[in-house]
């Protein structure tokens, strides 16, 4: 069966049915059955970020057998292909994408190639994907991270630059710097600092999730405190004509007394091991040897104070032009030019994990693009309270982004309900991997620091007590 409007737009479904939400739901299977085929499919897929630590153990064990079959016969040990299947498949970057294509072929089968290939190509927006993949980029260079780290030492000094000064620093300042550099890049920045002074001292495993849950929630509710820096606000400020006083006013002071109380808490919670970290080795400073960019004398040169302006520059053009795929893209190979140029003074571009984050985002959205037949009648259909909630749940399971986005779909949304929906996706952005863009850029940079996978239900627990604080502060204050 071909289709010529797929996915079929939301006012293209019957009006609400009276008889409640789970008939709405049913009629809009009846219009397109493929509705439960892709929701089915999207499920699947979460479900399969919770058993990507198992495929990683699965490619560990396979690996050290092929190693033993090897030793055994006398030959030298080589990569396994079964292993390195495995591990790809533990790989939660990729596993969006490798449901995409079940999802293409499905929509395919259903719809026809015509449809599947329009709606990837014409239906998807992949301005967030890209946008996400060059300001990680930009704000993981060594200028970059050399200029935030100075910053943050100051800061630090204030707690004669321990661990635990770090940590705190890190974790309330990083967060609240979101609203002006972008929240991907603030978790990028902060993530790198995180793994250099404190993930490296090697704390506890329930310190080490304790930390990427407030990280993960603090950045998303830090990005609030402008109109223009995190992604679920973006996709209403314009349609809702909020602006950063209004941010800030509504928002933003919330924010911060959130971001104070809920690390505070994890501090005194955590304070004693935070104390032993600072008998630990101290780590390097982020002026370390790099055989990328050495000097005649065995280390890297300074980074001059106007290269890193040039750097926060092609930032600040990046932040300003991020609804202009064109123009930032463009930027961002002028600023690849400019690094060979000045290749003294810095480090390699890494450009692994920001390709990793983007192509999960791209194959996020373009999931989540075939949920908004559910998602949408289900806001209409909640009261204020039970909307903030929803929505805090809802965003577990997706990206806030679009979260908000379909709430702007919503005829008739008081204003009292539209604080509350984003309230609501920004208070749950810390749960899960997928429910606020930034995280997997986290994710991609700290991994290493949980053999290898972040299991979901252990980011869940350490996110829970700060999504609390959020909530009590969003909707008590």
């Amino acid at each position: 069966m071909a289709s010529s409007t797929f996915p079929l737009p939301l006012d293209a479904y019957p009006p609400p049915s009276s008889a409640g939400l789970l008939a709405t739901l049913a009629d809009r299977v009846g219009v397109d059955p493929f509705n439960a085929i892709a929701t089915g499919i999207f499920l699947l897929a979460v479900l399969h970020t919770f058993a990507a630590a198992r495929f990683a153990e699965m490619a560990h064990h396979a690996q050290h057998e092929a190693d033993a079959r090897a030793q055994a016969a006398g030959r030298q040990p080589r990569p396994s292909v079964k292993a390195e299947l495995l591990h790809f498949f533990g790989e939660i970057e990729v596993v969006f994408g490798l449901w995409a294509v079940v999802l293409l072929l499905a929509a395919t089968f259903v719809h026809g190639w015509d449809a599947a290939q329009h709606y990837l190509d014409d239906g998807v927006n992949y301005t967030e994907p890209l946008f996400v993949v060059v300001i990680m980029a930009l704000a993981s260079t060594r200028p970059v991270i050399t200029f935030a780290e100075s910053a943050l030492r100051r800061v630090a000094a204030l707690g004669q630059g321990t661990p635990a000064a770090w940590w705190l620093s890190i974790l309330i300042v990083g967060p609240l710097l979101g609203s002006f550099v972008t929240e991907p890049a603030a978790m990028t920045i902060c993530a790198l600092l995180l793994g250099r002074q404190f993930y490296d001292l090697q704390p506890s495993t329930r310190l080490k999730y304790a930390t990427l849950g407030l990280l993960f929630v603090n950045v998303s509710i830090g990005g609030t405190l402008t109109h223009f820096a995190a992604p679920p606000v973006l996709m209403v400020a314009r349609v809702w004509e909020w602006d950063t006083p209004f941010m800030i006013g509504h928002f933003g002071w919330r924010s911060v007394i959130a971001i104070l109380v809920a690390t505070g808490a994890y501090f005194l919670a955590f304070r004693a091991e935070l104390r032993t970290l600072a008998d630990r080795p101290p780590v390097q400073d982020v002026e370390r040897p790099d055989e990328d960019a050495l000097n005649g004398a065995g280390h890297l040169l300074p980074v001059p104070a106007w290269i890193v302006a040039v750097h926060l520059a092609f930032m600040a053009w990046t932040v300003f032009n991020a609804h202009y795929p064109a123009l930032f893209l463009g930027g961002f190979l002028f600023f690849l030019g400019f690094v060979r140029a000045t290749a003294a003074y810095q480090s390699e571009v890494a450009l692994r994990s920001p390709l990793l984050v983007g192509f999960f985002l791209a194959a996020l959205v373009v999931h989540g693009g075939l949920q908004g037949w559910w998602i949408a009648p289900t806001l209409a259909s909640l009261a204020e309270e039970p909307l903030f909630f929803g929505a805090t749940v809802l965003t577990a399971f997706n990206d806030n982004a679009l979260i908000t986005y379909l709430s702007t779909l919503v005829p008739d949304f008081s204003e009292p309900m539209k604080l509350a929906v984003v309230e609501g996706a920004v208070t749950g952005g810390g749960l899960t991997v997928i429910a606020n863009a930034p995280n997997p850029a986290g994710q991609a940079l700290l991994s290493r620091f949980f053999d290898g996978a972040i299991h979901p239900l252990g980011l869940l627990a350490a996110a829970l007590v700060p999504t609390l604080i959020a909530t009590l502060a969003f909707r008590l204050i």
